[in-house]
């Protein structure tokens, strides 16, 4: 006999779990049946909508050790004294797949970091590569729908992907990167992180840098090929993952930062806010500043990592966005695919809420007041209170929070534009995918090509052709080989 009694959800003990009220032991049963309804009705909801991309993934818990301090680009509290830890969850995902799919299909891998400050929660919202498929958002729902399966037969459609592509040069870099031995990781121990996105510091003397965050596996980059991914269980990456925390071998990053300053950002022949594009390092070279390990599993996986909400509108002062496009509908749409997945109040859950005192004006809404969180529904970090719930109010001397000009971000300069739409018919695609396919081995060259190829195949001429132009403005050979397999 346990000493715990098994309760109903408003904390009634249960006298029996096993039987329903019936009608004598063979006859239907009765209306009075709460407890049964109870249980149906909750595990009815026990799923939350999954993630329309990303919806397959792992997370842990771990730490940053800065090790160079960054107090003359930014104020951010965590970035300024060397040795200091802030506490971190790392989520790592497939992108296009839903949850019962491939943790080794060839996709890129999401890498999201929440750095839980004195000062907030700050989060790095990324993936294993450096660049993307788009620069503007308004095609990000054309492109999602192109890599989804085909909406009449529910089954994976490539010509789909490589009419997008075809029909968008900017996604040829990115491209590039999935089609080769990068394409499909070992593990997620085994890849890179990147911020992607061009971010900001900003000091206290109101000056901006632009700045690129990277994450530079210590385990070394290990890939698989699509024949011996084929071999591997759905759940290997996740398991690959838990197993080695669980025994103790902690993977760790190397972070490393690329700063630009504004004066830069205005004259450099490339844009620095183009996602398809990276800042060669030659310009713009690594600067190591610190340490991520991860070190604890979590103890829920639905809790944890289903529940997490990253978000790069998630920024502490003295740090902040840019003019990158992509960045920019970012700001919006993560917190807003939170809202209807997880609800008004998801930063409530412990995962997600900030390991600082938490004061607003915000209200009510689902679970607000949620006593796993920090309870922050109205004044000074509180439940539900009697007080004030507007500002601005007459009772700042009474602790009721108020604004605090020292974190006000410096103004975002701007070069004098039009406000207008703007085409990309003379953007350059192609020379970094071309750079890229340069730097690769043989072998390498022949993977990439192999794989498009494999695709290409099944589309129609007219799209063979269209990418066959894009790969020749990369590089001949680059063309040359995919054609020759086509």
């Amino acid at each position: 006999m346990s000493n715990t009694n098994l309760t109903t959800s408003a904390g009634a003990p249960v006298g029996d779990d096993n039987n329903s009220i019936s009608v004598g032991p063979r006859g239907p049963l009765t209306f009075d049946n709460h407890y049964l309804f109870e249980k149906l009705a909750h595990f009815n909801r026990e799923r939350i909508p999954e993630r329309v991309v990303h919806a397959r993934g792992t997370g842990a818990y771990g730490h940053f050790t800065l090790s160079k301090s960054l107090s003359q680009y930014t104020i951010a509290d965590f970035l300024q004294r060397e040795g200091e830890k802030t506490e971190v969850f790392l989520r790592f995902s497939t992108v296009g797949g839903g949850q019962d799919s491939s943790d080794y299909a060839r996709d890129p891998r999401g890498f999201a970091v929440k750095f839980y400050t004195r000062q907030g929660n700050y989060d790095v919202v990324g993936n294993n590569t450096p660049v993307f498929f788009l620069n503007d958002p308004i095609k990000f729902p054309d492109f999602i729908h192109s890599q989804k399966k085909n909406p009449q037969t529910n089954l994976p459609d490539p010509a789909a992907a490589f009419e997008f592509w075809a029909n968008h040069p900017q996604s040829l870099h990115q491209m590039t990167i999935l089609m080769s031995d990068r394409g499909i990781p070992l593990s997620y121990r085994h890849i890179h992180g990147f911020g992607s996105h061009t971010l900001s510091l900003w000091n206290e003397k109101g000056e901006r840098y632009y700045v690129k965050w990277h994450f530079k596996t210590n385990q070394g980059i290990k890939t698989l090929t699509a024949e011996e991914a084929a071999t591997k269980p759905a759940f290997g990456a996740q398991q690959d993952l838990v197993d080695a925390i669980n025994r103790g071998d902690f993977p760790s990053w190397t972070v490393k930062i690329q700063i630009m300053t504004e004066a830069q950002a205005e004259t450099y022949h490339l844009n620095p806010f183009d996602l398809t594009k990276v800042w060669p390092h030659k310009d713009f070279p690594l600067i190591e500043i610190g340490q991520l390990e991860l070190n604890r599993n979590v103890q829920n996986y639905f809790a944890e990592t289903e529940q997490s909400a990253f978000a790069p509108s998630n920024l502490v002062p003295g740090t902040g966005a840019s003019p990158d496009k992509m960045l920019q509908a970012r700001l919006l749409a993560y917190q807003d695919a939170h809202r209807y997945r997880v609800g008004v109040n998801h930063n409530q859950l412990p995962v997600n809420a900030p390991r600082c005192p938490v004061n607003h004006y915000q209200r009510d809404g689902a679970a607000a007041g949620c006593p796993f969180g920090h309870g922050n529904n109205g004044q000074g970090n509180q439940v539900q209170t009697s007080g004030t719930n507007y500002y601005p109010n007459d009772r700042a001397a009474q602790g009721y929070p108020a604004p605090n000009p020292a974190f006000k971000e410096p103004p975002l300069r701007l070069s004098h534009a039009v406000a207008d739409r703007y085409d990309q018919l003379s953007e350059d695609y192609y020379s970094q995918a071309g750079d890229l396919f340069r730097l690769m081995t043989d072998d390498q060259k022949n993977q990439l090509t192999r794989n498009i190829a494999g695709g290409l195949k099944q589309a129609n001429t007219s799209i063979q052709e269209r990418m066959l132009v894009q790969f020749a403005k990369a590089d001949p050979d680059y063309a040359a080989r995919i054609k020759a397999l086509l």
